[in-house]
């Protein structure tokens, strides 16, 4: 258990404060009590898993102050799963995100009748303006943003939970799949990718993908701007989908204003408006199957009944971390490659203390994009927090000066050693390979080299032995010593956990996206993408589900 005694010593707050962070942080991993269980006496490797829900139970800042303005949430055919009366539709899409939206899209607007069945609820602009930034971090994350794939460092992995996926938090940054990627694609996988660059063309326009404005970017950007032109080094302002940014820095908690263009305000409106239906807080138990082919699936409501909704196609769109397991609860298990060959494009940051105050939270959320090193597996990008949200473990002494901080992360091509175990839950585990610590240190350093050219005093490493370094090579110093078990991983792209391919016996899907072994069972979500895209692969899985939509069209 967290002790109010352990929470005071942790945070330096009194006990009565204390103990109000304590009833926080037991609401905020009520989902995961793994966590929980813990403790703030956890191992050094694992205490930033405890330390984070703390500092966020810790700052529970209210929202409230944002610029007035923004879009009005488009209509959806959402209906609660206790209301739900229908038992038969042509096709059931298993999540709403980024596949499995374009997916309903695509289908709806061809005349198929779709239903899309989605764990979490909807959420609007209004309840981002009126919940606080602790609830909605705690409603908005499955395990209440706690998820972990277990292993030496653990790997934080944060997914979205509701209408929308991981679309509704993520930053808003838009990469096109490089073309050496596709290149790998389809040499090494044998998937068709003559297409993608059309098909990435049609996602933009659907996203409204732009380069950021940059009276936007706010104080954080703007340094790593100014220190990579002091090296000179090539940094822009990042393309993204949000062409009403008002730089609220609330990205990673869903936008007040609706200006982020995730899937709940583009391909889900447009496949509603074509007839398709959306069930809502709904847990798929298992695709149902008989004599070799999809039937429909069982449909668990929150209050444990259950019911059948009947489709002669079921896609599988819940995210590379949820797919393998709901495969292996509808014994659609069977291939050895299955939840296997996860790459999650692990990421680490730092940050640099300036004399004068940056204010990273008033600006956009991911600003600034770096790709001088792109080419040996590693991107830059000037990525801060919302108010009142610190997932960076800062020395206790600097969290009342933190106004002073700006931040860079990076994220690296890894190898895909990652693994989904599980049948009624996920359980990710990651191995990082000796080459990508390698690519994580170097990241650091070169982070720090940028924080310094901008004018830091000093770089906070996040490594608990060694938390500040005064200038570069003390930097390189301390990252080059730090055994890679004691680094500090999160991710945030998990991909590849049923990969297609052309080769039946190391993928588990074909390369039009359907699931090996059975009829009328399609994948279209980041579980199918062959390997790490080295973007911020939001683009790559929107492409990637189209034409695994347009195909299911032209079969029907």
């Amino acid at each position: 258990m967290v002790t109010e005694r352990a929470i005071a010593a942790a945070l330096g707050v009194s006990r009565s404060e204390a103990r109000a962070v304590a009833d926080r942080f037991a609401r905020l991993t009520a989902g995961f009590p793994a966590v929980a269980r813990l403790g703030i006496r956890a191992l050094p490797v694992g205490l930033d898993l405890v330390k984070l829900p703390l500092l966020l139970a810790a700052n529970p800042e209210t929202t409230g102050d944002f610029q007035p303005g923004g879009r009005p949430d488009p209509p959806l055919t959402c209906i609660p799963s206790w209301e739900w009366r229908g038992a038969r539709a042509d096709v059931v899409i298993v999540g709403s995100g980024a596949g499995g939206a374009v997916v309903a899209k695509v289908l709806a607007e061809a005349g198929v009748d779709v239903v899309v069945v989605e764990e979490g609820r909807r959420h609007t602009a209004e309840d981002f303006r009126r919940t606080s930034t602790f609830d909605r971090f705690r409603e908005l994350y499955r395990d209440s943003g706690a998820t972990v794939a277990l292993g030496l460092p653990p790997v934080v992995l944060p997914l979205g939970r509701g209408v929308g996926g991981t679309t509704l938090v993520n930053s808003g940054t838009c990469f096109r799949t490089p073309d050496t990627v596709l290149k790998r694609w389809q040499d090494d996988w044998g998937v068709p990718t003559e297409h993608f660059p059309s098909l990435l063309d049609s996602v933009e326009d659907m996203l409204q993908v732009r380069k950021q404005p940059e009276n936007v970017l706010g104080g954080n950007g703007q340094r790593a701007l100014k220190g990579a032109l002091a090296l000179g080094w090539e940094a822009q302002p990042l393309r993204r989908n949000a062409p009403g940014c008002a730089g609220s820095c609330q990205c990673a908690v869903g936008c007040p204003r609706n200006a982020k263009n995730g899937v709940h305000l583009n391909a889900l409106p447009d496949a509603c408006a074509n007839g398709a239906r959306i069930i809502t807080e709904a847990r798929v138990e298992r695709i149902i199957t008989a004599r070799g082919r999809a039937e429909g699936v069982l449909i668990r409501r929150p209050d444990g009944t259950s019911f059948v909704l009947r489709a002669d196609i079921v896609v599988a769109a819940a995210g590379a971390t949820e797919t393998p397991p709901l495969l292996r609860r509808s014994g659609l298990g069977q291939h050895p490659m299955l939840g296997k060959g996860m790459a999650v494009h692990p990421a680490t940051s730092v940050a640099g203390r300036f004399p004068e105050k940056v204010n990273a939270a008033k600006g956009v959320l991911q600003s600034v994009g770096i790709e001088r090193f792109h080419d040996e597996g590693i991107l830059i990008e000037a990525t801060a927090s919302p108010a009142g949200l610190i997932t960076f473990p800062l020395p206790l002494e600097e969290i009342p000066r933190r106004d002073h901080l700006a931040y860079l992360g990076a994220m690296i091509a890894d190898a895909p050693s990652g693994e989904v175990h599980g049948r009624r839950r996920a359980i990710p585990a990651y191995r990082l390979t000796t080459q990508d610590a390698g690519k994580l240190r170097k990241a650091m350093i070169e982070m720090g080299r940028v924080l310094f050219a901008a004018g830091a005093e000093e770089v906070l490493t996040g490594l608990g032995k060694h938390p500040r370094a005064r200038t570069t090579e003390h930097l390189e110093e301390i990252v080059r010593s730090t055994p890679a078990a004691r680094l500090r991983v999160a991710a945030f792209h998990p991909t590849g956990t049923a990969r297609m391919g052309a080769d039946q016996q190391h993928a588990p899907v074909d390369v039009t996206g359907r699931l090996r072994g059975v009829q009328g069972v399609y994948i279209a979500d980041a579980s199918c993408i062959p390997t790490c895209p080295e973007v911020n692969p939001q683009l790559s899985i929107m492409a990637m589900a189209m034409s695994i939509a347009d195909g299911i069209t032209k079969a029907s």
